[in-house]
C-alpha cells in the first residue's frame, strides 16, 4: 500500500516540477522555435492572441509555458518584454516590428510609421510623396 502512495507522490512531484512558466531566449526562430531556458527546448509550437501572427526571431526573449504529465512539454507564448509605452494611454494598442508600427489611439486616431503598400504597390499621397 505504501509503495502505491510513494509512486503517486513521485508522479505528482514530477508533474509540479514540469509545470510553470519561465523566460528564455530564442535560439532558433520561426514557427517551430528553440528556446534556451534551463536547457534548450526545441520544436516548440508558437501561440498568441487570436488574429495576431507572430514568429519570434533568434535572440528574442520569450515566455515559455510548461506543462504535461510527468515530463517537460512546453510552448512559446506570444509574450515578450514590453517596449516603452511612452505617449500611449491605457487601452491603446501598438502593433510593431523592427521597421514599422501602427498605433490605435482611444480617440480614433491611427498613427502609421513605415512605407504603406496597397495590393503590393507603394502608396503615394496626392503631393507625390510617400506616406
Amino acid at each position: 500500500m505504501w509503495i502505491g502512495e510513494r509512486l503517486a507522490q513521485a508522479a505528482q512531484q514530477n508533474y509540479e516540477e514540469s509545470a510553470g512558466a519561465e523566460m528564455g531566449v530564442t535560439t532558433i526562430g520561426g514557427d517551430s522555435a528553440a528556446v534556451m531556458t534551463q536547457g534548450e527546448e526545441r520544436n516548440l509550437p508558437i501561440y498568441g492572441p487570436g488574429g495576431l501572427l507572430w514568429l519570434p526571431k533568434a535572440g528574442d526573449t520569450v515566455l515559455v509555458i510548461k506543462g504535461g504529465s510527468g515530463r517537460s512539454e512546453g510552448c512559446v507564448a506570444a509574450a515578450a518584454p514590453m517596449r516603452s509605452a511612452a505617449g500611449m494611454s491605457p487601452g491603446e494598442i501598438c502593433l510593431f516590428s523592427d521597421g514599422a508600427s501602427i498605433v490605435l489611439h482611444n480617440n480614433g486616431r491611427i498613427d502609421l510609421n513605415g512605407q504603406v503598400y496597397i495590393n503590393g504597390v507603394a502608396y503615394e499621397s496626392g503631393t507625390g510623396e510617400s506616406i
